[in-house]
């Protein structure tokens, strides 16, 4: 099977070596463009029309989100890691921001736990969202416990202090769809409060991840919608911890890497975050 455009021209960014984009993205960027309270969208509108086409199956457990629904344990794992690594974890009435939300697979489950006071979920993508809320009504205890909004962080208005900050902010696979990732990451951080977290989950960028990701998962295999990701945008792990501590305000970075297995789902490898899937978490200081 002759490989896609999308893979042959990260092929020949990865020969290249690291990509200019990213190196950028967050030392040059960090630098001066995040400084200039610039107020473009994060929104890309080619990642819009992409999502919004996979729409009507995302609730589908072996549909084109299949990966994702077998990942959303994992996703609850490693929060409550990062809650355990704390000296005194936080009890209960979390508040959660999901950025990115989708149809609202991890959405969902987190308005469902005991310890979550409310989940607010956000998305650009109109017809995904109309997917994510029509299949909350279907369960009224999520009434008054999530809502979803049909916006970019960016639409969102600032918080104007900690009792309008959240607990939780998360970006389960989205830092790889921003285009500006730096500005995005300042935006996020306005939104979380003193001791609450980021927590995200995203793709190194190797060789190993071009090869599993695009030319296995997306042209060989079909697991993955063609053109869902873009090598040049992945993001390694010791980027973002660098980004956040030079950033300050920030501490207790964790971190850990998952593979995907067929026909088992996802597992944890210790020290696959250098090659592939990973969560990653940083706290922010009290």
């Amino acid at each position: 099977m002759p490989l896609q455009p999308t893979s042959l021209r990260n092929l020949h960014l990865l020969l290249r070596g690291t990509p200019r984009f990213v190196q950028n993205q967050f030392h040059t960027q960090w630098q001066i463009q995040s400084r200039s309270q610039s107020t473009a969208s994060s929104v890309n509108p080619i990642e819009v029309s992409h999502f919004n086409a996979l729409a009507s199956s995302w609730w589908d457990p072996h549909g084109s989100s299949r990966l994702l629904h077998l990942m959303n344990p994992l996703r609850h794992d490693f929060i409550r890691s990062c809650h355990a690594s704390q000296p005194t974890p936080p009890g209960s009435n979390l508040r959660f921001l999901d950025i990115g939300c989708g149809g609202g697979i991890f959405a969902e489950s987190a308005a469902r736990l005991p310890s979550t006071a409310s989940v607010t979920a956000v998305d650009p993508s109109p017809e995904v969202l109309a997917v994510a809320k029509a299949h909350a009504r279907r369960d009224p205890a999520l009434q008054g416990k999530l809502t979803y909004l049909n916006t970019s962080i960016e639409g969102l208005p600032r918080p104007r202090g900690p009792d309008e900050q959240y607990d939780v902010l998360s970006l389960f696979e989205v830092i790889e769809h921003i285009t500006h990732p730096a500005d995005f990451l300042d935006a996020c951080a306005q939104f979380v409060k003193p001791g609450g977290w980021i927590v995200m989950s995203t793709i190194a960028r190797t060789w190993t991840s071009w090869l599993t990701t695009k030319v296995v998962a997306e042209d060989v295999v079909g697991i993955v919608p063609k053109g869902t990701h873009d090598w040049e945008k992945y993001i390694n792990e010791e980027e973002l911890r660098g980004y956040f501590l030079r950033e300050r305000g920030w501490n207790s970075p964790r971190v850990m890497g998952v593979v995907y297995v067929p026909g088992l789902g996802w597992t944890r490898v210790k020290g696959s975050e250098k090659v592939g899937n990973y969560f990653f978490g940083i706290r922010k200081d009290e």
